[in-house]
């Protein structure tokens, strides 16, 4: 079943670019972002060195402050490596699948679930990274609290797009050593 309604979500879900052309009232705040995440040499040639393809498809919605924060990363590491292929589904679009991903009993966003070439579901990773809880946490739980809406400093989104790519890199070690996809690539 949860088969079926990722692949259905997945080939009705669209790119990153007409993610945010298809909602040019929130897109300026992920644009800010995307200027802001840089791709390091050093994740570059980690990148260059995937071999398997994955599917990753994220559940978001363009109105969502988490999302803003989350899904530049996600897009600039697809853009640089030829072998993830990235789409983007409102949360609440028809063929979502947000009801098989319940974060701590809500409907959260962003959610990227990480597929095998074939769709078969390998990981998920919702709703933000470790490294943003760790400095929502640090300005909540301690001394002072952000404004909502607050900057995100650089070294946090450096560690948000860092968060990412050990998932992305995570992923990609289990696709190549799946005894499964490594009978079909013969390696």
């Amino acid at each position: 079943m949860i088969q079926n309604a990722l692949s259905t979500a997945f080939n009705t879900a669209v790119s990153y670019d007409d993610y945010l052309s298809a909602s040019q009232k929130h897109a300026d705040g992920w644009r800010a972002i995307d200027d802001r995440v840089a791709i390091t040499t050093q994740q570059q040639e980690l990148l260059g060195s995937f071999t398997r393809d994955m599917r990753v498809l994220v559940i978001s919605g363009s109105w969502c402050g988490d999302c803003v924060r989350q899904g530049p990363p996600l897009a600039a590491i697809a853009q640089a490596c030829a072998h993830i292929d990235l789409r983007f589904i409102d949360r609440d679009h028809a063929d979502s699948p947000i009801e098989h991903f319940i974060i701590n009993a809500g409907s959260r966003v962003p959610v990227a679930i990480f597929m095998a070439e074939d769709g078969e579901l390998v990981s998920s990773l919702g709703d933000k990274t470790i490294s943003y809880y760790r400095w929502v946490a640090a300005q909540q739980l301690g001394p002072a609290c952000p404004l909502p809406g607050a900057p995100i400093p650089e070294d946090v989104l450096a560690s948000i797009t860092q968060d990412w790519l050990d998932e992305c890199e995570r992923v990609q070690l289990l696709l190549r050593l799946s005894p499964r996809l490594r009978g079909v690539h013969g390696d």
